[in-house]
């Protein structure tokens, strides 16, 4: 009986992972699908003839310098994320700061709140500060909007750390930031992946900061590239998804890289 709910169980997961990766695969295949075996009455689910003019023709379309802008914005914005949120959120877990209840209400509201809400005040403060059509504009916005998150998530694992550690550490000679840098960080390693992941993907799929901060068409990143690539394609849409495809390519591959330790994090966090 345990046998049988066992496969029952591995085959529904099996059927839910081909239900959310067919996308994935039909934007793949039509990437190197022709505009007529696109379009024909019959789909095929294998490209008849594999054609990588889509490809070749967006990689002439300046797709090297939005693969550029977005590793920008995403690589900066994942760094400020985590030098602000993983000391932030140790020190919520571990010292007695006053107000920190409502500290920590405003980052869960903050989570509440629509993009679209902070772009006008966003705009006038980059405006007056000269960041408009810049990196910083975007970079600034999407690490604004990942700090709260990563500092909900981290507290939670420092607080399950426990004290004796620290403790040892200081018997030992270790000051509390050395104590900080040479024990909780190693420590807390897995859900600093996690939070680092989760900022990182966040900003690579910005679209709305990066064209409202940047009017300068060679700062957008990917995805502002891919939006303005559906006007001048039309229905061109082996073009339009081999774009996607070469957007989702670096996700993939971090994915994978990661996945050990996005899995131990994510684990390790919910248990604590």
């Amino acid at each position: 009986m345990q046998k049988r709910k066992e496969w029952i169980l591995n085959i529904l997961g099996i059927l839910f992972v081909l239900i959310f990766l067919f996308p994935v695969y039909w934007m793949i295949i039509t990437a190197f699908k022709s505009q007529s075996e696109i379009f024909q009455s019959t789909p095929t689910f294998w490209p008849k003839d594999f054609q990588f003019t889509s490809f070749i023709d967006i990689f002439k379309d300046n797709v090297g310098q939005y693969f550029l802008n977005s590793f920008m914005i995403a690589g900066l914005a994942t760094i400020l994320v985590l030098v602000l949120a993983v000391p932030s959120a140790y020190g919520l877990a571990r010292f007695k700061v006053k107000g920190k209840n409502p500290m920590i209400l405003l980052f869960l509201v903050t989570q509440m709140l629509p993009a679209t809400v902070i772009l006008t005040p966003l705009f006038i403060v980059f405006n007056n500060l000269s960041l408009l059509n810049t990196y910083w504009g975007p970079v600034l916005t999407c690490a604004t909007l990942g700090v709260p998150f990563s500092v909900l998530i981290l507290r939670t694992f420092f607080l399950g750390i426990p004290k004796e550690l620290e403790e040892a550490a200081s018997i030992d000679g270790c000051g509390r930031f050395r104590t900080f840098i040479r024990v909780i960080v190693p420590i807390s390693y897995p859900s600093i992946v996690v939070c680092a992941a989760i900022s990182f993907f966040f900003s690579w799929g910005d679209l709305i900061f990066s064209m409202t901060f940047n009017r300068n068409q060679d700062l957008w990143p990917l995805t502002a590239g891919i939006y303005n690539a559906i006007g001048r394609y039309g229905i061109e849409w082996n073009d339009l998804m081999a774009f996607a495809t070469v957007s989702v390519l670096p996700v993939i591959v971090i994915f994978v890289i990661l996945q050990k330790q996005l899995v131990k994090g994510l684990v390790s966090g919910s248990i604590k």
